[in-house]
């Protein structure tokens, strides 16, 4: 074995700390983007069943495939799909968009900025009917649709649900009223390009939500005002608390908080019951990591009735709110910009057969061209873009952020698995089994206690892997946030350790200092996430291949 990060500066351990959860973005110099890949199974033999819960993580991409000629003006307006048997969708499924393009317009349809915002919170706080609502109003939903879907509640006896069907696509989400998958959808404002990823807020869908805000550049926590509702949430246990952990872990480092159900007979527009929740909100999110000031806005709204949504609430209405309305906020808000000149690195969140290997995935870095000659990692295999689709336009190239499907030659669709890495042949993505890792221990399962042999399903990227704690190395010292000379034989719940993790299969990862979203990862076991981390050294990934 190795003796790769044995003796780790004190300095660079002081450093991962504070990016580790513990500082907020814009005092982390690591953390230069903020942004994953999806989680999603891959089918390992020996994978902790209960964490490999499929999720929807091709839904609209792979709807944008379809002819838009062929379909209906509802299944045209609505653009959430259903991510069902895949082998089924791809049969169905073209990939056939505009062909025909001409080089002004591709720069013309990139040039608004691109972001993917996530919809998280407890459940039932009105993600759906949020995400629904914002699609309607900005006119990716016609009134005949809200129509038939308004109808279709109210024979359901659910008549306010009837917004969160545009996002909640299948029958059983439909019946139970919570998402399940990860919901997409596209709208545009003025001067940015939108992805919606609607997250699953019941705790049983925690893997879901994870592939959701992995991807996210921004986070809208949904927070019920609703009595009773908002102290569920929030209470150890609840959603809320668990949501913003990951989220923050996960790269999410902008959150706009939005306190739903004002209109509810119990709240009334109260503006004693939003200062509270805001009160209480941001004490947990300052110890959760968020500068408060800087990455965190507060705003009320009403996502069945759409009040402050795309315009400010009538002061008739809320006579004491006078700041931005969702979508304003939405519009203004600031993310780091990534670097499209750097090395080409897009994790693969699935792949189908369409004339030739369809691979999808978001560029995390550098700019994919058609013609470019490109690696698969960690398998080694070139390949050579044919085409590349961003929404439903085939475009010549693509850059950072951009949710794409690139059709590749030079390998079989059968030899891809989710969470491979497309990436530049002169700069590929290191492939290891073993990595070391800064670990923040957040809650282990019936108070057990972690040592080496400890295993766990690691979330990093589109990666879902089992895992085992092969070593722990440096346990850190939480008043003086250095490293202990007595190396420990094991640490306990809210500990901070530094460990040598293995896996079973060679995964395409970075380290946190290099490529911050490739870097950072969860580890999850029997329903519940037991630590955050962030990768601080690999080892010379020629060793393992």
């Amino acid at each position: 074995m190795s003796e790769f990060g044995r003796n780790l500066p004190t300095q660079e351990i002081e450093e991962d700390i504070k990016a580790l959860q513990l500082e907020s973005y814009e005092d982390s110099a690591m953390d230069i983007s903020e942004d994953g890949g999806p989680c999603k199974d891959v089918n390992r033999d020996n994978a902790d069943g209960g964490d490999f819960v499929m999720v929807k993580a091709v839904d609209a991409m792979r709807e944008s495939l379809g002819n838009p000629d062929a379909m209906d003006k509802d299944q045209a307006s609505t653009v959430n799909s259903v991510a069902g048997g895949h082998d089924q969708h791809n049969e169905a499924v073209g990939v056939e968009a505009k062909e025909s393009y001409h080089p002004d317009d591709v720069e013309g349809s990139l040039r608004k900025r691109h972001l993917n915002a996530v919809f998280i919170g407890h459940v039932d706080a009105g993600k759906s009917t949020i995400g629904g609502q914002t699609l309607f109003l900005s006119g990716q939903v016609d009134e005949r649709t809200i129509q038939k879907y308004e109808k279709e509640a109210k024979d359901k006896s659910r008549e306010s649900w009837y917004m969160a069907y545009i996002m909640d696509t299948n029958e059983e989400e439909r019946v139970k009223g919570k998402t399940v998958e990860v919901g997409r959808a596209h709208f545009e404002t003025e001067t940015t390009r939108f992805t919606i990823l609607d997250a699953p807020g019941h705790k049983s869908y925690v893997p879901n939500m994870i592939s959701g805000a992995s991807q996210a550049d921004i986070g809208v926590l949904v927070i019920s005002a609703r009595k009773g509702e908002f102290e569920t949430g929030y209470e150890k246990g609840g959603q809320t608390r668990e949501h913003v952990q990951l989220a923050k872990t996960l790269g999410v480092s902008k959150l706009i908080v939005v306190v739903n159900k004002m209109d509810e007979p119990t709240v009334k527009w109260a503006k004693e019951r939003f200062d509270e929740i805001k009160l209480k909100m941001e004490a947990f999110l300052k110890s959760s990591g968020y500068n408060v000031k800087k990455d965190v806005q507060f705003l009320p709204i009403s996502g069945l009735l759409g009040t402050n949504m795309k315009t400010r609430a009538d002061p008739s209405i809320c006579p004491w709110w006078d700041g931005k309305c969702l979508f304003e906020v939405l519009d203004s808000i600031e993310v780091t910009m990534r670097d499209p000149s750097g090395p080409i690195r897009m994790p693969i969140i699935d792949k189908f057969k369409d004339m030739g290997t369809v691979v999808m995935g978001k560029i995390e870095s550098g700019t994919i061209t058609d013609g470019d000659n490109l690696l698969i990692m960690p398998n080694k295999v070139q390949v050579k873009v044919v085409a590349i689709f961003c929404d439903e336009d085939k475009v010549r190239r693509a850059g950072p952020g951009e949710n794409l499907r690139v059709r590749v030659s030079g390998i079989e669709e059968e030899d891809i698995v989710t969470g491979f890495v497309l990436c530049s042949i002169a700069r590929p993505i290191p492939a290891v089994s073993e990595f070391v890792a800064l670990l923040q221990i957040l809650e282990l399962v019936d108070n057990a206690i972690f040592c080496a042999g400890y295993k766990a399903v690691l979330h990093i990227h589109a990666v879902v892997e089992e895992c085992e704690i092969v070593e722990l190395m440096q346990q850190i010292d939480p008043k003086t946030k250095k490293p202990m000379k007595r190396k420990p034989l094991f640490v306990k719940q809210g500990a901070c350790v530094v460990c040598r993790v293995q896996v079973n299969n060679l995964i395409c990862i970075e380290k946190f200092s290099d490529f911050a979203q490739l870097g950072r990862f969860t580890l999850r076991t029997e329903g519940r996430t037991v630590a955050v981390g962030k990768v601080t050294d690999i080892p010379n990934s020629s060793d393992h291949m």
